[in-house]
């Protein structure tokens, strides 16, 4: 991390789901809610800080949700697990480390669902530093001082504003002003779909802050990594200790395959298909050593 930080790099925070349905439900192991398929599986909640510079990420803290309390649901009057920390305050906790560890960046990114202004005003007044972050259309924010001293606020989806084009608002909760543009974006079915991005940086311009915040989908390319190349679902451990420990060997693989990107140019995919290659290239020159030392053998037997 020394060799390769920066101070224009930047830390990105996601989580993910690794789903494990047939194992046995623990205070790791248990139900949460995945926004991806819209409801609740079983498996481990995993949050990463990904450091992100050079076109190298690394991942520098991470955290489990984990559920050791089981209390009765209001609803539905069946027990359920609850976890003694959010996921926001997990999120806090990670920045945290890194602040203490003194790592150079310049801007915290994340998704929607970590847009929370207490997240907000920890990264800004806390550690000094910047963010780029989603919000949701029905946020409430001032258009000027003086709406947000008399509490006039307006939803972001009523805010009639051209997309490329920069604001100053004053985010309900948050004390200090910040910057928003609207970038409307094609998904891949050819629907138009908006995305409401606000920073603490206000120098920035349009195509700086929609720049700056393409830079998560790496956290996206990680999470892919592990699970396909690093077996970060196929544990066949039951304990959470055990579990744990594996999705640490998981990320610690990744800090291995991405120093060999660093050195080969090649990406995870790649590099994984080179040395299946390579292992059953000597396995098969193996297999046939053995044949060729067997077959005088079972020649000799026959006769």
């Amino acid at each position: 991390m020394r060799q390769l930080e920066r101070k224009d790099a930047v830390l990105i925070i996601d989580d993910t789901i690794v789903p494990k349905p047939f194992s046995d439900e623990s205070e790791l192991n248990c139900w949460h809610f995945d926004h991806t398929v819209q409801k609740s599986i079983r498996g481990i909640n995993l949050l990463t800080t990904l450091y992100s510079c050079q076109n190298v990420s690394l991942p520098v803290a991470f955290e489990t949700v984990t559920k050791p309390d089981i209390v009765l649901d209001k609803k539905t009057g069946k027990p359920k697990r609850r976890a003694r920390e959010t996921k926001n305050e997990l999120y806090r906790k990670m920045l945290l480390a890194c602040h203490r560890n003194q790592l150079e960046f310049a801007y915290v990114l994340n998704d929607v669902w970590y847009s929370a202004a207490e997240n907000m005003v920890f990264v800004k007044e806390t550690l000094k530093k910047d963010f780029v972050m989603p919000l949701k259309s029905n946020r409430k924010v001032a258009l000027s001082e003086a709406d947000k001293a008399h509490g006039r606020y307006v939803t972001l989806s009523t805010l009639e504003q051209e997309a490329s084009v920069t604001r100053i608002i004053w985010l309900e909760g948050v004390p200090f002003p910040m910057l928003y543009v609207r970038q409307v974006f094609t998904n891949e079915n050819g629907e138009t779909g908006v995305l409401h991005l606000v920073s603490s940086d206000c120098s920035l311009t349009y195509e700086q802050i929609t720049t700056i915040y393409q830079k998560r989908w790496k956290v996206e390319t990680y999470h892919k990594s592990l699970k396909s190349n690093l077996a970060l679902t196929k544990s066949p451990t039951r304990v959470a200790l055990s579990q744990g420990n594996h999705i640490f060997a998981s990320l610690f693989a990744f800090v291995k395959l991405e120093s060999l990107h660093i050195q080969t140019k090649l990406n995870h995919f790649a590099l994984k298909t080179k040395l299946y290659r390579a292992a059953l290239k000597t396995a098969f020159t193996e297999l046939q050593m053995l044949k060729e030392r067997s077959l005088p053998g079972i020649i000799c037997s026959a006769a």
